[in-house]
């Protein structure tokens, strides 16, 4: 795996670990019993939390990484060569 697909696909894990992760814990404002009047949905969150849910989802993501790379490196889950284009 080059350098430039580890990142790719750690990025990838990331934005997909981080949809997953955002729903959790979150409470709405229609849940609280908070009115917030006029132009505001009742479905968005009271305390999103997303300093300790980007953090979540960093660690979770490198540890799925770190599983993912393993695979690949002992061959368990080949990666094919692309052509090289010359």
């Amino acid at each position: 795996m080059t350098p430039f697909t580890g990142v790719a696909l750690y990025l990838t894990i990331w934005w997909t670990v981080l949809f997953a992760v955002l729903p959790i814990g979150v409470q709405s404002h229609y849940e609280a019993g908070i009115d917030r009047g006029d132009g505001t949905d009742p479905g968005s969150p009271v305390d999103p939390k997303l300093k300790r849910k980007f953090i979540t989802t960093t660690w979770v993501s490198a540890v799925v990484f770190v599983f993912i790379w393993l695979l690949v490196h002992f061959k368990v889950i080949p990666l094919p060569s692309l052509p090289s284009g010359r």
